[in-house]
């Protein structure tokens, strides 16, 4: 281009850009400008915004919270929306209710029939959070005849084991990171054919009492947390919020994969300064068979009529079997031992009952023997054969008696001879199916008389 074409191209510009020209050109160049930048994030932000909006429609059909009108009518497109929304978006944790009995299963969980006879053995939650030592526990299974195991999944200090990805539970604030995937753990020990039972302390919980003090079980001379020999603090067995946080708790554990929830600490506190307990309610310590009174046994049975009606009758076939914990005198006594458990106020009501027959537990002249101890196979034997008769006489299945034996050594030693005698004991009475318990969870007795090799 010459000088002459450009002086020329110059003045054409600048004839442009004088008088009344300016406006069009400056709106040409706004236009320009919306084009380019503004309007595409402007369409972004609407997008979003009506995903959202879909979104959260599509997580409060999927709860059940909207409910559906005869009435309204949406568009075909809007339908496509939320339908995608729900199944790409909505997690298993955002949906599952631990308030609903209908139980809503996780993806990909699914739950192991309970063996006849069961053979089972208790492992703690930081065993279970421990790959090395974990899969020790899986090997014994595997290389005897066991064939299910008990974790802790809320233990007696009140602490849930891991993150169980329902808000409700998790910020309470009482989970602890013991087993990272607790999912995955559950399903790993389904994929070895093994049971597996979620341990659920009960009314002994110390990180509760710190949170709701008014459901504690308090000290009548200050009014502060009443606490136990081993400095725990329990709950009021009588508190329905108690019974509504613990019944939660094994929905979500059935959730996660767990085939049985078995209950412990189910009782009143039984040891410490018992003349300093203060409950929220007077305690009569009336015998009325009358379960609106107010004596342990009976405020128990609450519990236990409150536990059949959520998580048996209510939820229908897909639920957890349910087993209780007693202590080993509840198989031959008929009052409540001071702590509220009569075996005919409890067997009723649950799919198996667990009597803690320990022989180191019973004391010395228990039934003429000097060292109770030391005669396992008896101990067993007397104590789950009164059980037995009992469940006959009250027309249930004397199969729903599933005794806790020993396998450590406390008041002898306890060698592989009085770990079969126990067996012994049981299978003597017609009762083929226990669980084994030992707080260091070796079972070296156990491996050695149950090994299939």
């Amino acid at each position: 281009m010459n000088s002459k074409q450009k002086n020329k191209k110059t003045k054409y510009i600048w004839r442009l850009l004088r008088g009344k020209n300016v406006p069009y050109i400056l709106g040409a160049i706004f236009l320009l400008i919306m084009v380019i930048f503004v309007l595409p994030n402007l369409f972004s932000v609407t997008f979003d915004a009506s995903h959202m909006k879909a979104e959260v429609q599509g997580i409060s059909k999927e709860a059940g919270v909207i409910a559906s009108s005869g009435g309204s009518s949406s568009t075909e497109d809007e339908n496509k929306v939320l339908a995608a929304s729900s199944t790409v978006e909505m997690s298993s944790e955002t949906i599952f209710d631990p308030n609903n009995p209908i139980i809503q299963m996780r993806p990909g969980v699914t739950h192991v029939k309970t063996p006849a006879p069961l053979k089972a053995i208790y492992i703690s939650s930081w065993v279970a959070g421990s790959n090395d030592l974990k899969n020790k526990i899986k090997k014994l299974i595997e290389d005897t005849e066991l064939n299910s195991v008990i974790i802790d999944f809320k233990d007696s200090t009140g602490k849930i084991s891991g993150k169980t990805g329902v808000p409700e539970i998790d910020n309470v604030g009482c989970t602890e990171n013991r087993i990272k995937d607790i999912q995955g753990l559950v399903k790993e020990l389904h994929d070895s054919n093994i049971y597996v039972i979620a341990r659920i302390a009960v009314f002994q919980d110390s990180c509760m009492t710190g949170k709701h003090t008014d459901y504690a079980v308090k000290r009548k001379s200050d009014g502060g947390i009443w606490k136990d020999r081993k400095g725990l603090s329990w709950m009021y067995a009588g508190s329905k919020e108690v019974w509504d946080y613990n019944v939660k708790i094994a929905r979500v554990a059935y959730s996660l994969g767990f085939d049985e929830i078995n209950f412990d600490y189910i009782r009143f506190p039984s040891d410490g300064n018992m003349k300093d307990l203060s409950y929220p309610v007077t305690v009569s310590n009336s015998t009325s068979t009358d379960v609106s009174v107010n004596t342990r046994s009976n405020i128990l049975s609450r519990f236990f009529i409150y536990v059949d009606e959520e998580l048996i009758k209510k939820a229908g076939d897909n639920r957890p079997k349910i087993s209780a914990d007693v202590f080993g005198l509840v198989a031959t006594n008929y009052d409540d031992l001071g702590i509220g458990q009569v075996l005919e106020k409890i067997l009723p009501y649950v799919d198996y009952v667990a009597p803690m027959v320990y022989p180191s537990h019973f004391a010395l002249g228990w039934n003429g023997y000097s060292k109770p101890a030391t005669h396992p196979y008896e101990v067993i034997s007397i104590s789950m054969g009164k059980a037995v008769t009992r469940a006959k006489a009250m027309g249930e299945d004397p199969n729903k008696l599933r005794p806790w034996l020993q396998d450590f050594n406390l008041g002898a030693t306890y060698t592989p001879q009085m770990i079969k005698d126990q067996i012994r004991g049981a299978k003597d009475v017609g009762l083929d199916s226990w669980m084994m318990w030992d707080p260091a969870n070796k079972y070296n007795s156990t491996k050695k008389i149950l090994s299939k090799g």
